[in-house]
């Protein structure tokens, strides 16, 4: 998938593409760029949105109109890379910024050009973590998507819902000190994993899929748990982050062999089946592996949390409204990078690391506890009560990190509106179809699937993403 850069620190140059690399110097490549540590300083976000004709959001926009609009936005003077995802959804990722607040107040602004002018295209931006109506299209055809969609399709139907239907709201700060403590990158990659199935909960927003409810709160983290656990799944928490994450990457399966000699793009890619990167440095077939080809294979490991030198966190959807991004950006860079809100928020969701499962157990996103987050959302008791004491502990500390009123405003009351409530935007969207109330082709079922309403049966260890392949 197209990546946006918005990471707080640079990566080494590249080498050359000849340049062939063996499994020692793979091994010590990855161990020396996944967390690079440091003072916390820098914050950026990268922000995914479907893109539809205003009012109309279950009608396909044409390819073309689409490639006219993101032609002309690429024009345009902005500080947030655009990138285009491979079924038509925008990202912007921002530069990393010195603060929270700049990181706001520059994507705010490239957010009213954009909107600007996609509105002279008769298009507009919506946040939902998947789409609800439309059924997924790739739009862009290249030898690496059509590389991604062959590996995809061998596992089922996943692969393409999260190509092509997907979005979300991904959160980017730095890995932490070196040294142990509540901003110690190993404290923050652990706090991360069990943070992360609070943010799920908290910030579900997609639980419809061709028109229907798919029993998922959050119907895009149920996609992502359909996908191969070496693709999408965590490394064990068990070890020390960096060696448990080099010994993952380079156990993880190669999505595909590029063509080092086709620059026009034209030939097809080689989609190995089972072979790993580590296996491919011992048997250099079909051709001896590159750093280019390391640096590829990273960017085609989609775990929930990815470290690439800072801590990429991808487990929020997209959220509704022009601004709806700005709270769980505001809320998980509070409790990273405030020591007090950090520590506290650590304690919170410690418990929670008993509902991963004994050891053995799947890892996230496939591990029971984020299949519930997913499922349930803030209507499950104890991640509730986790969500319910970060968001107060992220409340406390946004003053101290000369956060805005407006946006410690909106932090509050999503807080007492949804996670007090053990609500989130998905279940505002279910009532409005329950009741007519908003613009779809085809109704929502009375009463969805795994709905905490629903008492006909306890869905919560169903086949992950079997609801939302139907």
């Amino acid at each position: 998938m197209p990546e946006g850069d918005c990471r707080p620190h640079d990566t080494p140059a590249r080498t050359r593409a000849l340049d062939t690399v063996t499994e020692a110097e793979v091994e010590a490549l990855v161990r020396g760029i996944c967390f690079k540590t440091g003072p916390p300083r820098t914050t950026g976000v990268e922000l995914e949105w479907l893109v539809h004709e205003p009012g109309l959001p279950h009608k396909t926009v044409p390819t073309a109109r689409l490639e006219a609009a993101y032609a002309a936005l690429r024009a345009l003077p902005l500080h947030s890379l655009i990138t285009v995802e491979p079924g038509g959804q925008l990202e912007l990722s921002s530069l990393p910024a010195p603060s929270l607040m700049e990181c706001i107040s520059a994507m705010r602004a490239d957010l009213r050009v954009v909107r600007d002018a996609l509105h002279s295209h008769q298009l507009t931006l919506s946040g939902f973590g998947a789409d609800p109506w439309r059924p997924p299209a790739r739009i862009l055809h290249e030898p690496r998507y059509d590389a991604m969609e062959s590996c995809f399709d061998r596992a089922g139907p996943s692969g393409r819902r999260m190509m092509c239907s997907t979005a979300s709201v991904q959160i980017c700060l730095d890995a932490g000190h070196e040294e142990p403590g509540p901003l110690g990158y190993a404290r923050r990659w652990r706090l991360a994993h069990l943070l992360g199935p609070v943010l799920v909960a908290a910030f579900a927003n997609s639980p419809l899929q061709d028109g229907r409810g798919t029993g998922w709160r959050s119907t895009r983290q149920a996609i992502w748990a359909g996908i191969a656990p070496g693709r999408s799944g965590a490394p064990p928490l068990d070890g020390e982050p960096r060696e448990t994450w080099t010994r993952h990457a380079l156990d993880a399966p190669v999505m595909c062999v590029r063509d080092l000699d086709d620059s026009a793009g034209q030939t097809a890619w080689p989609v190995p089946d089972g072979l790993t990167f580590r296996a491919w440095t011992r048997s250099k077939a079909p051709r001896a592996p590159t750093r280019e080809d390391l640096d590829y294979h990273l960017t085609t490991l989609f775990p929930p949390v990815r470290p690439r030198g800072h801590l990429e966190l991808r487990m929020v959807d997209a959220q509704p409204g022009e601004d709806g991004w700005i709270v769980p950006l505001a809320v998980t860079a509070a409790l990273f990078d405030d020591p007090e809100a950090a520590e506290t928020a650590y304690r919170a969701v410690k418990p929670l690391a008993e509902r991963a499962g004994p050891p053995g157990s799947p890892a996230a996103p496939q591990s029971p506890l984020w299949l519930d987050a997913a499922r349930h959302g803030p209507a499950d008791a104890e991640l509730r009560e986790a969500a319910v004491a970060c968001f107060a502990a992220a409340a406390d500390a946004l003053p101290r990190m000369g956060v805005s009123t407006d946006v410690r405003d909106a932090v509050v009351t999503y807080g007492a509106q949804y996670v007090a409530r053990g609500r989130c935007p998905a279940d505002d969207l279910l009532d409005a179809l329950r009741h007519g109330g908003a613009p779809g082709p085809r109704p929502l079922d009375d009463t969805p699937h795994g709905s905490p309403h629903d008492t006909r049966h306890d869905t919560r260890h169903d086949t992950p993403g079997k609801d939302a392949r139907r």
